[in-house]
């Protein structure tokens, strides 16, 4: 018997994906994952009627996430999101199993990057419209992964980044939120906050009996810049460590893609072109590229209009000269197809014309379109 909670008020959104299954009191699936709410009225029948099921973690989390099952990171989502706030509230409250916890977490993030790499992406671009902080230190430290292998990194390396991109910002967490849905300029107490907060992550870490070199060193200089311009250090060129300048460039491209109160989003096309601007002075050229080089000119998790008027959600990037890989949604018509279609985009008929950034997202079953087992 599945236990089964009354969804909080404030837990979803409106034109936001379902981040988990929602059910009703007998335990019958009412919506799944990827579903959008496109009503006050849908929203207030599911604050009503909807339960969801909540996570009960009491192990070290590498005890229970090293397991043989199929990595499915839309499955996934909610368990990691859960681990990466009892980690975080770990280290915060100093428990000895808090390191333990983070490289449980960190390998747990490592492994599902690898067996289900489009997915992990895709992970980014389907929940990017407005992330909580939670939401987006795990997109960075799937990005990081990405780009640290593109990169050239060692696995060591690349392990000792992912669990600083997991608590970097852990002195923001308290304020993230807020900050992100504030339009008033930062008070001195905001910038205070902001311009501390890598050194009191490192004290926080150390507290809790964390205390590895190379990742405080990241930390330390995860807002530093190429050309000086950036803090606490005003560090510039070889001073400022490649895993560093990864965590800044993920940090970045999320904070582009990613809706705020004073802003709206970037589209995936324009942040690429930006991207491509930061080799010049505020980055080693080789990061900026390397990420590009993972996202392809379109990513996992994005819409496109095809050559024929279908509108589908890229899965997967280019495979030597196929691709990349549409699962079309909406007919040339603009009629909700039964189900989905995949295109190969290589063919002439499939050619991929243009972005599509609807007002609402549209509702995606994530794991069947990206083929796993539900």
């Amino acid at each position: 018997m599945r236990n089964l909670v009354r969804i909080a008020p404030g837990a979803l959104e409106l034109g936001r994906p379902l981040p988990w299954n929602v059910y009703d009191a007998d335990g019958n699936v009412l919506l799944r994952q990827g579903y959008v709410i496109q009503t006050n009225s849908q929203l207030e029948q599911l604050f009503e009627r909807g339960r969801f099921e909540p996570r009960k973690i009491e192990r070290p989390h590498e005890e229970i996430f090293e397991d043989a099952r199929e990595r499915n990171p839309f499955a996934d989502y909610p368990d990691l999101l859960h681990a990466l706030e009892t980690t975080l509230n770990a280290i915060t409250e100093g428990d000895p199993s808090a390191q333990k916890q983070l490289m449980g977490l960190s390998r747990m993030i490592e492994r599902t990057c690898s067996e289900a790499p489009d997915a992990s992406l895709a992970l980014v671009h389907l929940y990017s419209i407005g992330p909580n902080i939670l939401e987006q230190t795990l997109f960075y430290a799937i990005l990081s992964q990405f780009v640290a292998r593109q990169f050239g990194l060692e696995e060591k390396r690349i392990s000792v980044l992912t669990a600083a991109a997991l608590t970097a910002n852990l002195a923001l967490v308290p304020v993230a939120d807020q900050l992100n849905a504030s339009n008033k300029l930062l008070t001195d107490d905001q910038r205070n906050v902001i311009q501390k907060h890598p050194q009191r992550s490192i004290q926080a870490l150390q507290a809790a009996g964390i205390n590895n070199k190379l990742m405080n060193t990241i930390i330390a200089q995860h807002h530093e810049q190429a050309d000086g311009s950036g803090y606490p250090q005003g560090l510039s060129g070889s001073d400022i460590r490649p895993e560093a300048e990864i965590l800044a460039l993920s940090e970045r491209y999320v904070a582009m893609i990613t809706k705020r109160a004073y802003r709206a989003r970037m589209n995936v096309a324009d942040a690429r072109r930006l991207i491509a601007t930061l080799g010049d002075g505020k980055f080693r050229p080789a990061i900026p590229r390397a990420l590009l080089q993972v996202l392809g000119d379109y990513p996992p998790g994005i819409l496109v209009r095809l050559d024929n008027n279908e509108v589908g959600v890229v899965t997967s990037r280019p495979l030597r000269a196929r691709g990349p890989f549409v699962q079309a949604i909406f007919g040339p018509r603009g009629n909700r197809y039964n189900g989905t279609f995949e295109r190969d985009t290589s063919l002439l008929e499939f050619n991929i014309r243009a972005l599509e950034e609807p007002e609402i997202m549209p509702s995606m079953d994530f794991s069947r379109i990206w083929g796993f087992r539900t």
